[in-house]
């Protein structure tokens, strides 16, 4: 029998529902002092439900949660600070125009004119500590992803947390930002705190953590030891059968440019350059990535290309003719059917009050000219289609977008988009937030999209999924090209220091052979050249 006092959280039968959907069903988990344990599972599968209990955001419907061995009701956020829990969310809940040390203060320091005079001194001691590198007086709304990960680990430290939920922390970090966040979580846990990360990276797991534990469809599964597990038993725990782990890269004898985006400069909301002279082509039955730190223009450059974003200066050629400024309807008639998978799912992507069905109809109600209205069950049709294919977990096509988890809303949008046959794809992190059985899904329907010959923009954030699946991988830093690299000739390390500036093609040209060597990529090298 284990000593119960190792214990810093458990879980005792837990059940928690939504309705009639059973979010949570009996779950018994248990989390050590001083252990980091990964919470895997499918989308739906009642990951963040559970720990949002532990929050204090649900309150558990049955079931007795215990810290330190000791059963405790946590109604309340509030609640679960006094037991010492803190959790970081995927999306970050800060002020952006407050300092840094202002968001920790809110909440923490007592009401009162005069705040504490060691309060600046207490930040340091933390940062010190666990080696964070942290501007306290820095704002919110001039941060980087890291930063602000960083300022919300720091406000739930400052109170005092000893068990820390990190929801997907690493979604939208670089190589080295992943490093040196395992480095402090790694202190943390030598410091005696219990960390819990909710995650889809299997080699994140297999590195960072020291039990993993399994949720599949709101049931627990089993809790294992990271040593004695590999990422091919975890993927086949978290989905209940085996499962294929191989990204393929078919070879296609597709070599055609589709668009050559020449000198383009875009700017973001702030009205400064977001992306600046860049130029490469978009080829048919091609998977060019895009690799970047967040908010290097990523965003931009794909709604530019979409013709979603007002273009500043440069072209997008098309059979030698420029197609700036030109409406959709006209850029159709030229050739180019072009499909946009924005990063805002939601707000850009979909109609979240709509259904399902309306969602598809949303693409194509302009098609009939015949008739004033539109084939609801044609839409139908598709949207069951869809939902079959990609195993989007929804009680019926009529079902409104915004009542599906986030992974099902993107399978949604993806279906719809590729649905339409395009010849050109640009994406924007297609499998943020999907779970791995989902995510490879994806994969296939990108690649069989490549074989058909259509041209696809990836811009992703899992390096090691980029350096498998796409063909040749462009990196932004700034806005700015660093360089075009043959994905499968180059590694993370290259990628990530030109992604943070600290080299460009010019400096790891005698490592990462490959270097496209057509006339118009060339050009790009020497620009960017030119520029460093």
């Amino acid at each position: 029998m284990k000593d119960q006092n190792n214990y810093a959280i458990e879980l005792e039968n837990i059940t928690k529902t939504f309705g009639s959907v059973v979010a949570n069903k009996n779950i018994n988990i248990n989390v050590k002092q001083g252990e980091i344990l990964a919470l895997l599972g499918e989308n739906g599968s009642g990951k963040t439900t559970l720990m949002n209990m532990l929050s204090g955001i649900y309150k558990p419907d049955s079931g007795v949660i215990k810290v330190n061995s000791k059963p405790v009701t946590i109604h309340s956020p509030e609640d679960s600070k006094k037991y010492g829990i803190g959790m970081v969310h995927q999306h970050f809940k800060l002020v952006e125009v407050f300092s840094a040390a202002d968001n920790i203060w809110m909440g923490t320091e007592k009401t009162g004119f005069i705040l504490k005079k060691d309060r600046y001194k207490k930040i340091a001691k933390i940062s010190e500590k666990f080696g964070f590198e942290f501007n306290p007086q820095k704002l919110v709304s001039n941060m980087s992803v890291s930063e602000k990960q960083t300022l919300e680990i720091l406000r739930v430290l400052y109170y005092g947390a000893k068990v820390i939920i990190l929801d997907e922390p690493t979604a939208v970090l670089t190589v080295q930002e992943i490093r040196k966040l395992f480095d402090v979580l790694r202190k943390m846990k030598e410091d005696g705190h219990s960390i819990i990360i909710i995650t889809h990276k299997l080699n994140e797991v297999m590195e960072i953590s020291d039990r993993v534990t399994i949720l599949r469809k709101g049931e627990y599964i089993d809790t294992v030891n990271t040593s004695e597990t590999s990422e091919q038993e975890l993927t086949d725990l978290m989905v209940g059968r085996k499962v294929n782990l191989n990204i393929n890269r078919p070879a296609t004898e597709f070599d055609k440019p589709l668009l050559e985006i020449r000198n383009l400069t875009v700017k973001n909301d702030e009205q400064a350059n977001a992306i600046e002279n860049v130029n490469f082509y978009i080829r048919g039955g091609e998977i060019l990535g895009v690799a970047g730190i967040a908010g290097c223009g990523q965003k931009e450059l794909c709604e530019a290309i979409a013709g979603l974003r007002k273009i500043e200066n440069g072209q997008i050629i098309h059979k030698g003719e420029n197609i700036v400024g030109l409406e959709p309807k006209t850029i159709i008639e030229k050739g180019i059917s072009m499909s946009f998978i924005p990063e805002d799912r939601l707000g850009m992507g979909l109609a979240p009050s709509l259904s399902i069905t309306d969602n598809m109809i949303l693409k194509t109600y302009k098609e009939n000219k015949k008739s004033p209205f539109v084939d609801r069950n044609k839409a139908k049709k598709k949207a069951e289609g869809i939902i079959k294919r990609l195993g989007i977990a929804t009680p019926s096509a009529d079902t409104p977008v915004r009542r599906l988890s986030g992974g099902n809303v993107q399978k949604v949008l993806v279906g719809r988009e590729i649905d339409s046959g395009p010849n050109v794809i640009v994406t924007a992190y297609p499998v943020r937030g999907l779970d791995i059985n989902s995510s490879y899904a994806i994969y296939d329907i990108l690649n069989d999209q490549k074989k058909k010959g259509v041209g696809i923009l990836f811009v992703g954030e899992d390096l090691d999924v980029m350096l498998a699946l796409c063909d040749k991988i462009m990196v932004l830093c700034h806005g700015k090209l660093m360089g075009v690299v043959h994905a499968h000739k180059a590694t993370k390390e290259e990628l990530g220091l030109m992604m943070t500036g600290a080299k460009d093609i010019s400096e790891v040209n005698g490592k990462v052979a490959g270097i496209a060597k057509d006339s118009a990529i060339q050009d790009i090298k020497e620009d960017c050249d030119a520029k460093h």
